[in-house]
């Protein structure tokens, strides 16, 4: 394929329907033209069809021009297989889609969506096409992000794709490229014939189990030492252990394949989910006040938002997983935790012990971190600011190991230890380097109580990024809301990671399967059926309340929020296995699902104090049919 691409948002022809297909080169974006992120985002008669210009955004825009429907957000192209409705714009009515496999008697038709599973040139997202043209040979297809040239003036696909037809009759699509493979098609069609059913997952294998190893004779094999990371872990826990208790230094936790794919699905939807509902905030003054920041702050978290490259190195969902369902609690889009004991103990722990059965669900996070420092930008020194605290150190370290293996220098800053000014007004550390990429242990909730104290007028915000040398020594806030700095995680995170957002993604999402019911007051409902209070800008577990359906406090947590505003969350307890309530995390990177892990408590709120112990996958195959039950008052 030649190199010579059309700049991005090239017209490079139009598909039936006269649909104009634009080229998505994202590396030839101009800066001026697509400035910020509203700017690639892609409407049609006002309504959302996407980011430019993506194959998703394609595909629906193509669907609602020629047959007047759109399909639901989805946070993967492959997740549109598993969609089985359509709306239809003019009144809200729902269409049956029917999912057609690949090999399948029922051949496509024009009009219908080609699918990719993830893999290959599709690797982590897959692909969607729109299906033109069906030979018995050969389909023709119109798409957006693969090819970045301009058709031939008569010329009305995008690309031509092998078929063939079986001795069974069975109709095959062969994928061009050789790691990639086609799912199958999708159509809107009262006609089910030859279609893949809908299959729920079975509830019973939604559940967690718990389960011991004998002890290794020597624990220390499962670390080493010599590396940075490990040797700080170690200094922290007081050696390679996940736990300081030794009743539970030898339990671990198992989680079926099945549910595993259903938080893979439920992690990328909802971080999908999140990100409307920061755009939503970030448009409305009114809904901006809820998140009790300081007004001076809301221009530069809205130029955090609008700046394109300013994304998201990696976030922590915390989920309640049982029979009952998936759901979320919120979004640790700022300053999530372990990093180390997901991506890295948990796979040494059950390494050292021989035990072989199924999957780590940490394997790729260290590489999946390493990807995506790589298109991160950071083209000086990325400097890591931590405070002297010993589990900031392995968590800063693990960090640090990921990013130069990204080819990224590092140098680890302890508090504010050395920083200065140099005669431009610019941060610089103790060797005289300027602080221009900053990845923190801090939450920019820290930041933010900095600013409150001693800079909440606007005149003084304003004064941080002046070009004269100050004074005094650098503050955090003179570091982190710095123009010239990037930070990662970016200011924009403090919006998904407030609780005040949970009552905005279920307004816009409602009863959406992963969403528990939110206000920002209480309703008799909620009342009747028990809810939970949790301080908007809280962390690490603190100042939630759990009330039953009978007004009756159950917990009651400590901390430093009581003074925060409040939001009230529908009651769904924690699944109690043996003596410990347990909670699902998933991390993302980059938007995308990485890995998966479960903190316990003997506690129905999970804390900063709370364990972190070995999970694992196992094939649906060996799972046992009942399960742990749920406790109604846990959270």
């Amino acid at each position: 394929m030649s190199v010579n691409h059309a700049k991005f948002g090239t017209l490079l022809g139009y598909a039936p329907g006269n649909v104009p297909v634009y080229s998505s080169h994202y590396a030839s974006a101009d800066d001026v033209e697509f400035p910020d992120r509203e700017s690639y985002r892609s409407y049609q008669d006002g309504i959302f069809m996407g980011y430019k210009w993506q194959c998703v955004e394609f595909a629906r825009r193509w669907v609602y021009v020629n047959q007047g429907y759109i399909f639901d957000d989805v946070a993967m192209a492959y997740d549109i297989f598993d969609l089985r409705t359509v709306r239809v714009i003019k009144d809200n009515a729902l269409l049956p889609l029917q999912a057609i496999r690949n090999g399948s008697l029922r051949r496509p038709e024009p009009g219908c969506l080609l699918i990719w599973n993830e893999g290959g040139e599709f690797e982590d997202t897959g692909h969607v096409a729109v299906v033109t043209e069906v030979f018995d040979d050969r389909v023709r297809i119109v798409e957006q992000n693969v090819d970045h040239h301009v058709w031939p003036a008569d010329q009305r696909w995008s690309r031509e794709l092998r078929a063939g037809v079986d001795a069974e009759g069975d109709y095959t699509i062969t994928c061009t490229y050789d790691e990639g493979s086609i799912l199958g098609w999708v159509i809107a069609s009262e006609d089910a014939s030859h279609a893949e059913p809908r299959l729920d997952t079975d509830p019973t294998l939604l559940t967690l189990r718990a389960a011991e190893l004998a002890p290794v004779a020597a624990q220390a094999a499962c670390l080493d030492s010599e590396r940075a990371d490990d040797a700080a872990y170690m200094l922290a826990m007081g050696g390679p252990v996940l736990t300081q208790n030794v009743a539970d230094q030898q339990r671990y936790f198992t989680l079926s394949d099945s549910a595993a794919r259903e938080l893979k699905h439920a992690s990328n939807e909802l971080h999908a989910m999140f990100m409307h509902a920061t755009h939503r905030v970030l448009k409305d003054d009114k809904l901006l006040a809820r998140f009790n920041l300081p007004p001076s702050i809301w221009p530069k978290i809205r130029q955090s938002w609008n700046n394109r490259r300013n994304q998201m190195i990696t976030g922590r969902f915390d989920f309640s997983v049982s029979e009952r369902g998936i759901k979320v609690y919120e979004y640790n889009a700022d300053s999530a935790s372990c990093y180390m004991e997901t991506g890295r103990v948990q796979g040494q722990w059950f390494a050292a012990r021989g035990f072989h059965q199924g999957r780590c669900p940490g394997e790729k996070l260290f590489a999946d971190l390493v990807q995506a420092w790589r298109k991160s930008g950071v083209d000086t020194v990325l400097h890591i600011m931590q405070d002297d605290d010993p589990e900031e150190t392995y968590h800063a370290m693990f960090m640090k190991a990921a990013a130069e293996e990204a080819g990224i220098r590092c140098k680890v800053i302890l508090g504010m230890q050395g920083l200065g000014w140099d005669a431009q007004g610019c941060v610089v550390d103790a060797d005289g380097e300027r602080m221009l990429w900053v990845w923190k242990t801090w939450a920019w909730e820290t930041a933010l109580d900095q600013l409150r104290e001693e800079c909440d007028a606007d005149e003084a915000l304003a004064a941080i990024g002046g070009k004269q040398q100050p004074q005094a020594a650098p503050r955090l806030v003179d570091v982190l809301l710095r123009k010239e700095v990037m930070v990662y995680e970016p200011l924009w995170t403090l919006i998904p990671s407030n609780k005040a957002i949970l009552p905005i993604l279920w307004e816009l999402f409602p009863d959406h399967p992963n969403l528990l019911e939110s206000r920002y007051e209480l309703s008799e409902a909620m009342s009747n059926a028990g809810y939970v209070t949790k301080p908007i800008a809280g962390r690490c577990g603190f100042n939630i309340s759990i009330v039953d359906g009978n007004n009756e406090l159950v917990k009651e947590t400590g901390g430093q929020f009581g003074s925060q505003d409040q939001i009230y969350q529908q009651l769904f307890g924690l699944p109690k296995i043996d003596k410990h309530y347990v909670q699902v995390g998933t991390f993302s990177v980059d938007g995308k699902h990485s890995a998966t892990s479960v903190r316990v408590d003997t506690s129905p709120v999970i804390t900063t104090y709370s364990d972190l112990l070995p999970l694992r996958i196992l094939d649906d195959g060996n799972w046992p049919a009942s399960g742990a039950s749920a406790d109604p008052d846990g959270q």
